[in-house]
């Protein structure tokens, strides 16, 4: 399933097993921590971002209740947009974005 989502690039996960053949199916960058073994980061390496994203997501998507499968894919890009901003005035943010493309 990744093979089909993932360009190539660098990947960065932790330690769960069903990450184990992206290097044979043509990841070569595959680099990994491993929580179970109390190891967060390595050097520059680490996925706090990901899992500070999901965080973020899980908690404002359980605020709807459940979303429609065929809207989950805006709600999903809202949050990361929202996420990606998270330290901006987002009415400005906002405002910039409709003036450059006025509806």
């Amino acid at each position: 399933m990744i093979k089909g989502h993932v360009a190539a690039t660098v990947i960065h996960s932790d330690g769960w097993r069903g990450y184990d053949g992206l290097v044979d199916i043509g990841f070569d960058k595959h680099f990994r921590v491993n929580h179970g073994e109390n190891e967060f980061a390595k050097g520059e390496r680490h996925i706090n971002g990901i899992e500070s994203f999901w965080s973020t997501a899980k908690r404002r998507l359980a605020k709807f209740n459940g979303v429609p499968k065929h809207t989950f894919y805006l709600h999903l890009k809202e949050t990361e947009y929202r996420f990606n901003h998270r330290r901006d005035n987002l009415y400005l943010e906002l405002l910039k974005l409709l003036r450059l493309n006025p509806l």
